[in-house]
């Protein structure tokens, strides 16, 4: 008996990308898991020591995650209002939140105690961050200060103005306990020094402030603003060094990654972005479902999280490679026992081909249950590709026909909806202009009753993408053929000089070699 061949998607396969190391580092984080908070996602916080629990504020309270069970293992929720920028002490032992009404609470990560309650502020606490020595506490309001708490005694130290509008970003130096850094919406940037009390520098992004970070060693700042990235060294007194430019809405957070030699940034554009430190260049991009509004990573890299304007949060964990401990297989065979090494021995005779759902389903000629598994939401999602290869094998066993009959509305719909939003892709259009012909073929008699239904509407969302197309084509020979008549036009024209007749005159054999026009 022959041995049954599995459905080949590989002709529908992209164009070939240079994987870069840093490409496939952050490709393993794999897929995110979603979960749903009660509000917008304010901040998220890593805590800097093992299991590595992250917390994250939203609406009234503020969740601590395990990043391995992605569950809540601690609930903080003693706010009145909405609780604002909770972040871990370096010890992970304490959590310093704000909140709308302008006061600032410390937690102990274990009991969730109130530890200190420190008031003063007069608006929303946005940012709060520990000092480097993890003895002093550095909070960002909308009152237009940055207040300085000692955690000892529950005094407030000092208060820092300066900025002329709401300051929604802020961060502390990672080496010395004395200097603070705020952001405002004035555009402004300001340094301040605990030792003097005052504002010793202070620089203009262009644009509302909505992030800061300090680099490890704590003479470089970079802040987010607008769509941009910029970068300062705070050692010669603010000078920017580079500006990226990479989003094209704003700019909500950073986050440093990979003990410092990585930045992410999270836009409003659905976008993360990965940049080199050492060359500012982009090494990788993570789309996101929905506009971002905080992002966090984990000290070791496993875990990343994401919180968007919907309330989600999305967590990115790399898990490890299953074919990096492939454990060694045995065979018994009478008193005897075979060991084979998976790693570089082929053994014929033990060779087992793993075939897809889809694939089981055609072996047994079950054509309906191959089409609902290539239709399923993740795999005609993710790879389109594997439902247009499998369309493409039905149609050549004529059995496309049977497979469509008889299906339930949601399953036409989803059907259908699949031609609408692939039948442009230059990779899947003659097959899929066959699938809608047979599609029509099978329900010419039931039209009328689709009228109104759902059904119907997808049909006829399909016949408005099909008339996009044609004009889009239409457009497209008609480009092709003023371009024809500019270059005949051009074989045809005489020199204007007597000089121009000495010379070949080959324009027009220039611009058809550098003109392609491709309809397909």
């Amino acid at each position: 008996m022959s041995q049954f061949k599995k459905t080949d998607s590989k002709i529908y396969a992209k164009t070939a990308t240079v994987l870069s190391p840093d490409t496939i580092y952050w490709k393993k984080l794999g897929v995110p898991t979603l979960v749903k908070e009660f509000g917008a996602i304010d901040y998220i916080d890593f805590c800097p020591v093992e299991p590595y629990l992250f917390a994250v504020t939203a609406s009234v309270r503020v969740q601590i995650y395990n990043p391995i069970t992605k569950l809540v293992v601690k609930n903080i929720t003693k706010f009145q209002e909405a609780a604002h920028g909770g972040s871990f002490r370096k010890d992970g032992n304490l959590l310093v939140a704000g909140d709308e009404l302008g006061k600032v609470r410390l937690f102990d990560v274990t009991t969730r105690t109130i530890l200190r309650y420190f008031e003063g502020h007069k608006a929303p606490v946005h940012r709060t961050f520990f000092t480097a020595d993890g003895h002093h506490v550095a909070s960002f309001s909308d009152d237009r200060t940055v207040g300085y708490w000692d955690i000892a005694t529950e005094n407030h130290l000092h208060t820092f103005t300066g900025h002329e509008d709401y300051i929604r970003a802020g961060c502390t130096s990672p080496v010395s306990p004395n200097i603070i850094l705020s952001g405002g919406y004035d555009r402004k940037i300001r340094m301040y020094d605990t030792r003097v009390e005052e504002c010793v520098m202070t620089v203009d992004h262009g644009q509302p402030v909505e992030s800061l970070v300090f680099l490890p060693s704590g003479g470089i700042f970079i802040s987010a603003g607008g769509t941009s990235v910029n970068v300062y060294d705070a050692l010669s007194g603010g000078r920017q060094l580079a500006q990226l430019s990479q989003h094209h809405k704003t700019v909500t957070c950073l986050q440093l990654a990979s003990d410092g030699k990585r930045l992410f940034s999270g836009s409003l554009d659905r976008h993360v972005k990965v940049y080199d430190i050492a060359t500012y260049q982009v090494v990788h991009t993570i789309d996101s479902s929905n506009a971002i509004l905080s992002l966090g990573i984990s000290k070791n890299d496993d875990t990343l999280v994401t919180g968007m304007v919907d309330g989600l949060i999305a967590i990115y964990r790399r898990e490890g490679d299953p074919r990096d401990e492939q454990p060694t297989q045995r065979v018994r065979k009478g008193h005897h026992q075979h060991i084979f090494e998976p790693a570089d021995q082929q053994v014929e005779e033990f060779k087992f081909v793993r075939y897809e759902g889809h694939d089981r389903a055609l072996r047994k000629y079950e054509y309906k249950k191959a089409l609902d598994a290539v239709m399923a939401a993740k795999v005609r999602g993710m790879w389109p590709e594997k439902t247009v290869a499998l369309i493409k094998e039905l149609i050549r066993r004529k059995g496309l026909h049977r497979a469509l009959d008889d299906r339930s509305p949601e399953s036409l719909v989803h059907f259908i909806n699949f031609l609408t939003r692939h039948i442009g892709d230059y990779r899947f259009t003659p097959v899929l202009i066959d699938a809608g012909n047979i599609l029509l073929d099978v329900y010419e008699d039931s039209l009328e009753k689709f009228a109104g239904t759902i059904v119907g509407k997808a049909f006829v969302t399909l016949a408005n993408k099909l008339q996009t197309e044609e004009q889009l084509v239409q457009e497209f020979l008609n480009l092709q053929g003023m371009l024809d008549m500019i270059s005949v036009a051009a074989d045809t024209a005489e020199p204007d000089t007597v000089d121009d007749a000495i010379a070949p005159y080959d324009a027009s054999n220039k611009a058809k070699n550098q003109t392609v026009i491709s309809v397909d």
